[in-house]
């Protein structure tokens, strides 16, 4: 039986359960748990360590070590995500914000301010977390489409915590089934996994996000292809498609640019130096 419940002591305990799991970010984890239940910000961690901790706020503690023991990941777990400086809400009918999916946001910042380019489509919605940002640090209207209702509901949430709801029309949608408008611009971070890596993903993911927003088809190009091909219907003069893409599709997606009659391709690196962002313009 516990005898000391101060942060301190509680807190200890915790990072010795996951270390003791290989949780290979268990120190930082436990901190993150331990602010969710107490509401201390990161400093008062350490200033405030002998903090004597009810018994209601130690078990929800060793409640969020349960579930991070069983491979659920600390977002889910504490519901929420930071990406490009705002707060998401996030739950298993999303995945989760990544911080390279931050380098298409700015990317297509850049678009809007060189273009001047005012209307957005956005395929795969997800948390909402790109077009409620580019929404946040710029004066644009987004449409955004997902063929998941949840996770439709769930970005809707995001753009109302964000102040951002006026500039936002969601459409449940399979890509453009539901899409009658040209954009300025269309973005997509689509699946993009092959179907064959799922099962080597690690746990966290693969046991916990939803399939459908990993899973790009046998070559990991299916939604591309599509995109790609039936964009040019949906796109102004002058347009741009812009693409999160996996770490080794660059080549392959500056194909089907081409292909498909797409000029001014770009693909970007991540700071690793590994593909992460591909852009064509409609000719």
């Amino acid at each position: 039986m516990r005898t000391d419940n101060t942060l301190k002591s509680v807190l200890r305990e915790g990072k010795n359960i996951l270390k003791s799991e290989n949780i290979e970010n268990y120190s930082l984890d436990c901190d993150v748990f331990m602010m969710y239940v107490t509401g201390f910000q990161k400093i008062e961690l350490f200033t405030k360590d002998d903090t004597l901790l009810s018994g209601e706020i130690v078990d929800k503690f060793f409640m969020c070590i349960e579930k991070r023991k069983n491979k659920i990941p600390v977002q889910y777990i504490v519901g929420e995500c930071e990406f490009m400086g705002l707060m998401f809400t996030v739950n298993e009918n999303v995945l989760i914000p990544r911080p390279d999916t931050e380098i298409l946001v700015e990317k297509v910042i850049s678009l809007i301010d060189e273009n001047k380019s005012k209307t957005l489509l956005e395929i795969g919605t997800g948390s909402g977390c790109i077009p409620i940002s580019i929404c946040h640090y710029r004066d644009v209207i987004f449409t955004t489409c997902d063929i998941s209702e949840k996770a439709i509901e769930t970005a809707k949430i995001n753009a109302k915590n964000n102040n951002v709801s006026d500039k936002i029309t969601f459409l449940k949608s399979d890509i453009f089934e539901n899409v009658s408008d040209k954009f300025d611009i269309i973005v997509s971070n689509p699946p993009y996994i092959r179907t064959e890596v799922i099962k080597t993903l690690m746990d966290e993911v693969r046991l916990n996000e939803p399939k459908t927003a990993l899973d790009g088809g046998e070559d990991g190009l299916y939604f591309y292809r599509k995109i790609l091909e039936n964009g040019k219907n949906y796109l102004n003069e002058n347009g741009y498609i812009a693409f999160e893409i996996g770490f080794d599709q660059g080549n392959d997606l500056k194909n089907l640019f081409l292909e498909n009659g797409y000029l001014d391709i770009e693909i970007i690196k991540d700071l690793a130096g590994l593909d992460r962002v591909a852009v064509g313009k409609l000719k």
